[in-house]
């Protein structure tokens, strides 16, 4: 079976579109608050420049989702897969944010539990790299069930490094707490 990374995914809150060249200027729209990045490790990509080039990782990556409201069509995040590795069957989730209007909404769990049940028809684990200071996205990994299994500089594409911890989700651990 083919695992396509760039799927058009829905669940009754969101839909998670694979992003277009087009989509650039409505999600800067979104990225430009500077208080979605405070506890990330790149906090300056709400600046248009570091946000263009994050923007074409993204794109180059063939994994990028803008992530639209149901609600009312509004272009509320992004999320990604990326770096599957067939070798040791696994993908990363990861390269995720979200307008601070839909924050403590459920949104980020909605989305990731849509990712996760799509991936784990293909692979038997899922990775996540998140920033060793923020704080936010460890406490709502972890709530999905991830384990922290490293911690590890990693290079963001056109970022200098940056100490991140890497979770992981095994599909045996998703479907044990869906039950």
């Amino acid at each position: 079976m083919h695992f396509d990374i760039q799927p058009l995914l829905e669940n009754d809150q969101v839909i998670l579109y694979p992003l277009q060249e087009t989509d650039f200027e409505a999600l800067y729209a979104t990225a430009s608050d500077p208080g979605i990045w405070e506890q990330h490790p790149n906090k300056d990509r709400w600046k248009k420049e570091v946000f263009a080039k994050f923007f074409e990782g993204a794109m180059l990556s063939k994994g990028a989702f803008k992530i639209v409201s149901k609600s009312n069509g509004e272009v509320i995040g992004s999320t990604r897969y990326y770096d599957y590795n067939e070798a040791d069957n696994s993908i990363l989730i990861g390269y995720t944010f979200y307008s601070r209007d839909y924050w403590g909404k459920g949104i980020n769990s909605s989305v990731k539990k849509l990712m996760l049940d799509y991936a784990f028809r293909f692979v038997p684990k899922v990775h996540f790299h998140i920033g060793a200071t923020n704080i936010r996205s460890q406490i709502a990994i972890g709530r999905l069930g991830a384990v922290k299994i490293a911690e590890e500089d990693i290079t963001y594409f056109g970022e200098t490094p940056k100490m991140n911890f890497i979770y992981e989700i095994t599909k045996e651990n998703w479907e044990n707490r869906k039950q």
